[in-house]
Parts: C-alpha cells; sequence; structure tokens
C-alpha cells in the first residue's frame, strides 16, 4: 500500500496531507477526552509496526505488506486503529525508510479510509465474530486498500499500467486468506483472557470494552 517516491506531483501531496490533517483534527477531541484510548492506541501502532515489518514486498507500482488491519480493529477499536496506522507510519518511514516521508499523508488515508469504511458500515455487526465474517470484514478492507492504490496512481505524474495495478491488488488475496486466521486466533486468547476475574485492571484497558467475542 506504499505508493513508489516520486510518482505523485507535490501540489497533489499537499491537497493529500491537508485531508488527512483534517481527518485526525476531526477525531482528536474525542480521542483526548479519554485517556484509555492513548494506552490502546500506542500498542495498536506497535502491532501495526510489527505486522508491516515482518513482511513487505515490492508488488508493481505499490508494496505488498501484512498488515494485521482487523486484529488491531477488533482489539483496540476505531480510534486507537486509525491513530495507530498514522504513528506506525510515521515511525517506519522515520526509522527504516526515510523516503516514505513524503508520502506519509498518501499512505496513511489508503489504510485509514478504507478502515472507517468498515467501521460505519460493519462495525456495529461484530457482535460475534467467526472465520467467515472476519475474512468478510478483511476482504472488504483490503479492497478498499487496492482501490487507493489506484486512486493515488490516477493522480500519478507517470502514468501506470493497468496490469501492474491488478497484480498489486491479486497480490493481497494471500493477506485476505492468511490474516483471518491469525486474526480469529488472537481475538480468542484476548477473550479469555478478560473473562479471568484476576485479570489486572491495566491489561483490561490495553483492549477494547469488549463488544465482541470470537468463537471458531
Amino acid at each position: 500500500m506504499h505508493i513508489e517516491p516520486g510518482l505523485i506531483a507535490p501540489v497533489k501531496l499537499s491537497l493529500a496531507a491537508a485531508t488527512a490533517a483534517l481527518v485526525y483534527l476531526r477525531v482528536l477531541p474525542r480521542w483526548l477526552r479519554q485517556p484509555r484510548l492513548w494506552v490502546r492506541t500506542a500498542l495498536a501502532a506497535v502491532f501495526f509496526s510489527m505486522f508491516m515489518q515482518a513482511f513487505h514486498m515490492q508488488v508493481g507500482p505499490s508494496e505488498l505488506h501484512f498488515i494485521g488491519a482487523m486484529l488491531v480493529y477488533l482489539s483496540f477499536g476505531y480510534l486507537p486503529a486509525m491513530l495507530g496506522f498514522g504513528i506506525g507510519l510515521f515511525l517506519q518511514a522515520l526509522i527504516f525508510e526515510p523516503q516514505d516521508m513524503v508520502h506519509l499523508a498518501v499512505n496513511t488515508l489508503s489504510l485509514v479510509i478504507p478502515l472507517t469504511v468498515v467501521h460505519w458500515r460493519f462495525g456495529k455487526q461484530t457482535a460475534e465474530l467467526n472465520w467467515q465474517r472476519i475474512l468478510k470484514l478483511d476482504a472488504v478492507y483490503y479492497s478498499g486498500v487496492t482501490l487507493m492504490v489506484a486512486f493515488w496512481l490516477s493522480m500519478a505524474e507517470v502514468a501506470t499500467p493497468f496490469s501492474a495495478w491488478l497484480q498489486f491488488a491479486a497480490s493481497y488475496l494471500l493477506v485476505v486468506a492468511a490474516e483471518p486466521v491469525m486474526t480469529l486466533a488472537l481475538l480468542s486468547v484476548f477473550r479469555v483472557l478478560r473473562q479471568r476475574p484476576e485479570l489486572p485492571r491495566w491489561m483490561r484497558v490495553c483492549l477494547d470494552e469488549g463488544r465482541w467475542s470470537a468463537r471458531v
């Protein structure tokens, strides 16, 4: 989902940066009023960064990443995931790929906009999760990511062949097939932890309020 540096003109990057700033400024007051979300945001950023660095490879005009998006979203909540994605991308660019800092807003929107669609369209339907439902969430999310990449490429200064984007989009089928298994397994572990009466309060604060349950 990383757009390669040099493809998008500076004026369009500025518009992307302004859009990303507006998206975050809209939710920041609500986030600041809930200190427990600060811990979850930090954890979301850490988990996302670990997943992103664990597996990434160049595919066509962008990069294929293991994101763990639904695990982060369902474990820590919408706002922590949304902010954690931005923080994780910033840290990744700062530490590992300085050239990606130019496209920080572009890459952030590529992850945050599909997450917002999933949250507002399906967020209230996650009271009970199984493999099929998580697969559906992942499919919708990564379809959104690949469409966002297509949108950015359509704004690029250099024409990108449709076949190159199609190769990138098809590569995410592997992620969509693999991530739900990991997501369901870890959500099941988190559910068991939350049900333990001796679990320290600080550990309960780390996870979302438990509006979901996970079953095989």
